[in-house]
C-alpha cells in the first residue's frame, strides 16, 4: 500500500512540474524595432514589466489556452493568446504601434525642432492628458488652477478685489515670464494682471513649460522661463467637448470646443462664457471674489493649399467685466458710509496666420503673423486708468535637417504701442527686430547639444526719453543619456527684459501716481539649469521616476518702484542683482497605469540684493510642497486627492506670514460620452481672512493687505461635461 501511495505521490509531482510553463517576450516598437522597456504585460492576476532589453518572463503558468495583455502609453493595447506549453519556442517577440491619437502629445514644439521630449536637450515640462482634464473640472473659467499646482510654478494674486493675478516662475516676478498661445506672444503689457484670467483650458492639448532662459528662442520677456499653452489640432474625426460647471461660491460656467476636417479645410472652435456672484466669505461686506462677466470666442480655419502646404487663420475675442469692493456697491446700493469699488473692464480681440511649408526629410518654413489689440479701464473712487495697447507680432523661420544636425533659423518683428485715455502722460511704444539661429546635434546616441544665438535690436521712448540698444544672447543646452533609465540636462543663456510700468507692485496701486519712466535702461539676466532624470521600474506592476533639477538666475539692472518726497513712485535700475537659486525634485509612482502619486518639492532662494537688511523677495515661500494621488480606471472614473505645503513669506513691510496647508479632494465618473464631476478645492478652508482681515479701515477709502494666502476659501464645484 506504501508503494502505492508513494507512486501516485510521483505522478502528481511529476504532472505538476509539467503544468509549470515559462513563457518569455520580447517587445518591440513596430517601427524602429527597438525593445520597449516598462511595458505592462498581464496574464490573469499576474503582472511584470520589460527590463531596457524590452524583455519579460512569466513562470509557474499552467497549461492550456492562457491570454496576455500589452499596455503602455503611447502605443495600441495589445491582447493575444497562446496555448501552453509552446512548441518548439518558449520566446515571443511582440511588436507594438504607436498610437496616432498620443503620438502628438510627446512631441515638444517650445523648442522650436519638433522633437520628442526624450531627445530635446532643453528641459520642458508637459502638462497634458489627464491633469489637462483634471484643471478644467476645478476651474474651467481659465488656466489659473493648472499653473497653480505645478511644481516650480505660483500664481500670485495681485489684488484682493478684483482677483488679479500673475504667474511667477522660480520665485521671479510675472514680467520675466513670456506667456505664448499656439507660439504667439500676445500677453502681457498692460494686460498683465489679467493675463492668465483670460486663457481658458478647454480646447489645450497641452502646456509646455520652459524654466529657466529662453530669450534665446523667444526674445525679451523670456527671462525666467516660457509657458506655451498649445491649441488642439483639427483632426479627420469630428471632436467636440462641451462642460458645464456650478459652484458653491456663485460661478456659472459654459463652453464648448468642437473641431473637425473635411476635405482639405478644418475647423475650430472655442466658446467659453463664465458668471461670477459677488462672494463675501467672511461677511466684513468687502467682496473676495468680484462680480465679473467673461466671454471667449475662438474661431480657427485650416486650408490645406496642398499636400506640403497649409494655412491657418484665427481670430480670438475675450470680453470680461468685473466690479469688487463694498458689497453694497456691488449691488448697486451705495450710500455715504459704502463708497469703496474697483471696476475691471477689458476687451482683447488677436487675430492670427500661419503659412507652414514643409519639403523632403521634414524641413519647413513657417511664416506667422498676430496683431492683437487690447483695452482695459480700471477705476475707484475719484480715479481711473484706461488705455489701448496694440502689439504686432511677425515672424519667419525655417527648420532644416542634415543628417545629426537640425537648423533652426529666423527673424521677429515685434511692435507694441499703449496709449493712455484721457491723458497721455504713460504712452509708449516699443519696436524690436531680431534674428536667431539655433543648432541642435545628436553627437551621438548619447550626447545631443543645442546651441542658440540671438541678436536683437531694440528701440523704446515715451515723452520723457527715447532709448535705442542692442543684444547679443547666446544659449547652450546638453544632453546626455547615461543609459535607458538615467539622463542629464544642462544649459544656460542670456536674457533681457525692456522697461515697462506694468509690473505687480504698479498693479496693486492700480497705476495710481505712477510716473512715467524716466532714463532707465533694459534689464539683464544670466542665468542656467541642471538636472537629473532616473526612471526604473521597482517591482512588477511598480514603476518610479525621479527628477532632480537645480537653476540659477541673475537679473542686473532690475527695475525697482520706489516712492519719492512729494508721493510719487518712480522706476530706477537698482545697482545690485536680483538673484533667484534654488531646486525641484519631482517623484513619480505608477502602479499598473491606474495608481499613480506624485511628489513636487521647491525650494527658491530669491534675493534682491540691493535691499538693506531682508533682501528676499516678498510674498516668495521659500519651501512648496505638493502631493497628487489618483486613481483611475480609463473610461471609467476617476478619484484625485492632492495637499499643498506653502512655507512661511514676507510682506512688503517685512512681517512674516505663517506657513499653511490646503488639501483639495475631485472625482469623476464616466457614462459613455457623459461625465459627471464634483471638486472639493481646500476643503480644510484654508484662508488670508483666517489670520487677519485683509480688509483695513476706514472702509470708504480701505487700504488691503498683500494677499499671501487663498482669499476665498473652500469651494465646492461640480459639473456634467460631454464628449464626442
Amino acid at each position: 500500500m506504501q508503494k502505492i501511495l508513494a507512486l501516485l505521490a510521483v505522478m502528481l509531482f511529476i504532472g505538476n512540474v509539467a503544468a509549470q510553463n515559462k513563457v518569455s517576450f520580447t517587445v518591440k516598437d513596430n517601427a524602429s524595432k527597438l525593445p520597449l522597456s516598462g511595458v505592462n504585460i498581464q496574464c490573469k492576476n499576474i503582472f511584470t514589466n520589460t527590463n531596457d532589453n524590452g524583455s519579460a518572463v512569466f513562470d509557474d503558468l499552467s497549461d492550456g489556452w492562457q491570454v496576455f495583455t500589452f499596455t503602455m502609453k503611447g502605443y495600441v493595447t495589445i491582447t493575444d493568446s497562446f496555448t501552453l506549453p509552446l512548441f518548439p519556442v518558449d520566446s515571443i517577440e511582440v511588436l507594438m504601434e504607436i498610437e496616432t491619437d498620443d503620438l502628438d502629445e510627446v512631441i515638444i514644439q517650445s523648442t522650436r525642432t519638433s522633437r520628442t521630449i526624450n531627445n530635446t536637450p532643453t528641459r520642458v515640462e508637459t502638462i497634458d492628458g489627464e491633469e489637462l482634464d483634471e484643471k478644467n473640472n476645478m476651474r474651467p473659467a481659465n488656466v489659473s488652477m493648472l499653473l497653480h499646482e505645478s511644481t516650480g510654478l505660483q500664481v500670485q494674486q495681485t489684488s484682493a478685489t478684483s482677483g488679479n493675478a500673475s504667474i511667477r516662475v522660480q520665485g521671479l516676478d510675472g514680467r520675466y515670464t513670456q506667456l505664448l498661445k499656439n507660439g504667439y506672444p500676445n500677453f502681457g503689457n498692460f494686460a498683465s494682471g489679467l493675463s492668465i484670467l483670460e486663457i481658458p483650458p478647454l480646447d489645450l492639448k497641452q502646456v509646455e513649460v520652459i524654466k529657466g532662459p529662453a530669450s534665446t528662442l523667444y526674445g525679451g520677456g523670456a527671462i525666467a522661463g516660457v509657458v506655451n499653452f498649445i491649441s488642439k489640432y483639427p483632426k479627420k474625426k469630428f471632436e467636440a467637448d462641451f462642460i458645464l460647471n456650478q459652484s458653491n461660491i456663485g460661478q456659472t460656467n459654459i463652453g464648448g470646443y468642437v473641431s473637425g476636417k473635411k476635405g482639405k479645410v478644418g475647423y475650430s472652435f472655442l466658446g467659453l462664457i463664465n458668471f461670477q456672484k459677488a462672494f463675501d466669505v467672511d461677511k466684513d461686506n468687502f467682496s473676495e471674489i468680484p462680480k465679473s462677466k467673461n466671454f471667449t470666442f475662438d474661431p480657427r480655419v485650416f486650408f490645406e493649399i496642398n499636400p506640403s502646404t497649409t494655412l491657418m487663420l484665427g481670430n480670438s475675442f475675450t470680453k470680461n467685466t468685473n466690479i469688487g469692493g463694498d458689497m453694497e456697491v456691488i449691488n448697486n446700493q451705495p450710500d455715504a458710509t459704502h463708497v469703496y469699488f474697483e471696476k475691471n473692464n477689458s476687451t482683447r480681440n488677436t487675430t492670427t496666420l500661419e503659412l507652414n511649408k514643409k519639403f523632403n526629410n521634414d524641413d519647413n518654413l513657417t511664416l506667422k503673423q498676430s496683431i492683437a489689440t487690447y483695452e482695459r479701464e480700471i477705476s475707484i473712487p475719484n480715479y481711473s486708468f484706461s488705455g489701448y495697447n496694440v502689439n504686432s507680432f511677425t515672424e519667419l523661420a525655417v527648420v532644416i535637417n542634415k543628417n545629426k544636425h537640425t537648423f533652426n533659423a529666423g527673424l521677429n518683428l515685434v511692435f507694441d504701442k499703449f496709449k493712455q485715455r484721457q491723458t497721455n502722460i504713460q504712452n509708449t511704444q516699443s519696436f524690436t527686430g531680431g534674428g536667431y539661429f539655433q543648432d541642435t546635434w545628436d553627437v551621438s546616441d548619447q550626447l545631443k547639444i543645442e546651441s542658440g544665438l540671438r541678436m536683437d535690436q531694440a528701440i523704446y521712448q515715451n515723452n520723457n526719453y527715447n532709448k535705442y540698444q542692442i543684444f547679443v544672447l547666446p544659449r547652450i543646452y546638453g544632453l546626455y543619456k547615461f543609459s535607458n533609465k538615467l539622463s542629464s540636462r544642462i544649459g544656460g543663456g542670456l536674457g533681457y527684459k525692456i522697461p515697462t510700468i506694468f509690473t505687480e507692485q504698479a498693479e496693486r496701486l492700480q497705476y495710481q501716481d505712477i510716473l512715467p519712466l524716466s532714463d532707465v535702461t533694459a534689464e539683464r539676466s544670466i542665468g542656467g539649469t541642471a538636472d537629473l532624470n532616473y526612471k526604473t521600474n521597482i517591482f512588477n506592476g511598480l514603476s518610479f521616476t525621479i527628477n532632480q533639477m537645480f537653476f540659477y538666475t541673475s537679473i542686473n539692472n532690475s527695475l525697482v518702484l520706489e516712492e519719492n518726497s512729494s508721493g510719487g513712485n518712480y522706476f530706477y535700475n537698482a545697482n545690485s542683482p536680483v538673484i533667484s537659486k534654488g531646486f525641484e525634485t519631482n517623484l513619480k509612482f505608477i502602479y499598473h497605469e491606474d495608481l499613480k502619486f506624485f511628489i513636487g518639492y521647491t525650494f527658491t532662494d530669491a534675493r534682491a540684493t540691493y535691499l538693506k537688511g531682508n533682501q528676499f523677495l516678498p510674498l516668495l515661500p521659500k519651501n512648496k510642497l505638493n502631493l497628487t494621488l489618483m486613481y483611475e480606471k480609463e473610461d471609467n472614473f476617476k478619484l484625485g486627492l492632492e495637499g499643498y505645503f506653502t512655507d512661511k513669506q514676507y510682506l512688503f513691510n517685512g512681517i512674516q506670514t505663517p506657513h499653511f496647508w490646503e488639501f483639495g479632494f475631485m472625482a469623476q465618473k464616466t457614462f459613455n460620452k457623459i461625465s459627471v464631476f464634483i471638486n472639493f478645492e481646500n476643503f480644510t478652508d484654508q484662508r488670508q481672512s483666517n489670520y487677519k482681515a485683509v480688509v483695513n479701515p476706514p472702509f470708504t477709502n480701505p487700504t488691503f493687505d498683500d494677499i499671501w494666502n487663498h482669499t476665498e476659501g473652500f469651494v465646492i464645484n461640480g459639473g456634467i461635461k460631454l464628449k464626442f
